[in-house]
């Protein structure tokens, strides 16, 4: 099975429904939201499945690229993908194994840009987002935007993070948050 991104490429994906790809709609409307800063940005990329939106973010000119995927048949597919899109000055890394045993190997990094798509029905949203949190992993002027279903979901709350917005998208929601500055 193949999957389209930016610039009408292709891209592997696994079968089955292993791995849930963001749907395009969703995936054109963040893009669309976060128009104009991914040129240059870091991008970190959890629950990364067939890593469309890290292979999207390097195809508009993301410099780094971080993806995080426990499953060794995704993380096969990831490498593929990303060094196909992937140009000679752009970096990525691909962290196999559980997301919150691979979040403390990013202390000391920061990035402009996070995506966080876990499975729906998985107990990672409150942990993962307080792990980011404890880590300092986003970039004071950045944004994380959490993949979610539309109807059950819960936003946590995260000391020193605020919700900057939230769209649905039929049965797929996005909810934004960023870093609270001084007093605000």
């Amino acid at each position: 099975m193949s999957l389209r991104i930016y610039g009408n490429r292709l891209l592997k994906t696994l079968p089955g429904q292993a791995t849930r790809p963001t749907i395009a709609r969703v995936r054109e409307a963040l893009f669309n939201i976060w128009q104009g800063k991914i040129s240059g940005c870091r991008w970190l990329d959890i629950c990364t499945g067939s890593g469309s939106m890290g292979a999207e973010a390097l195809c508009r000119g993301a410099s780094f690229v971080v993806g995080m995927e426990r499953s060794s048949q995704a993380y096969r597919i990831i490498q593929e993908n990303w060094q196909k899109v992937a140009t000679h000055d752009q970096k990525y890394q691909i962290l196999k194994g559980d997301v919150l045993k691979q979040l403390p190997k990013l202390a000391g990094q920061q990035f402009d840009r996070i995506y966080f798509d876990p499975p729906y029905a998985s107990e990672l949203y409150a942990p993962v987002l307080e792990a980011i949190a404890q880590y300092q992993l986003l970039e004071t002027n950045g944004e994380i935007a959490v993949e979610h279903d539309s109807e059950s979901w819960n936003a946590p709350n995260i000391t020193a993070w605020e919700i900057c917005r939230q769209k649905t998208y039929g049965n797929t929601g996005l909810t934004f948050y960023r870093v609270v500055e001084n007093g605000e």
